[in-house]
């Protein structure tokens, strides 16, 4: 994720949370805690949780957008490579579906290195470590909406 996108993105997470004191156990909106005059503070996501830092991004980017399917994404995007259909004796079969069923492994690696230049084209934003992916255009309009 490019470093424009992941600044809005941080400052979308500050608008949709309140700091909180998680020593005194209280909102703390001002940035600084009431009772303990502390500004070590963490992020509250109502009705999610607390935590340090910008955790919350990932939360909204889940509870506000659809995770992209890439399995179907990378099929499609074979299909529309490879349009042929293969035959195989008295069967006519479409290339993709060959290529994914005869050889598993290289199926994957060529999906692993398509969503890696998918993210570095912007085309997908991962979180979590890759655990899900998100249209990158529609990370941007969320988060240009602050």
């Amino acid at each position: 994720m490019n470093s424009e996108l992941q600044e809005k993105l941080e400052k979308l997470a500050r608008s949709r949370t309140i700091p909180f004191c998680y020593s005194c156990y209280c909102r703390a909106p001002s940035g600084r805690c009431e009772k303990c005059q502390s500004d070590d503070l963490m992020s509250e996501l109502p009705g999610v949780g607390v935590e340090y830092g910008f955790w919350a991004i990932d939360e909204i980017l889940e509870s506000e957008l659809e995770a992209v399917d890439t399995d179907e994404a990378f099929e499609d995007s074979m299909r529309d490579c490879y349009a042929e259909t293969v035959s195989v004796l008295w069967m006519s079969v479409d290339a993709v579906s060959v290529a994914k069923e005869m050889d598993p492994i290289s199926w994957d690696i060529a999906k692993s290195e398509w969503l890696d230049q998918e993210i570095e084209a912007g085309n997908f934003v991962a979180i979590n470590g890759g655990e899900k992916y998100f249209s990158g255009h529609e990370v941007e309009q969320l988060a240009d909406s602050v």
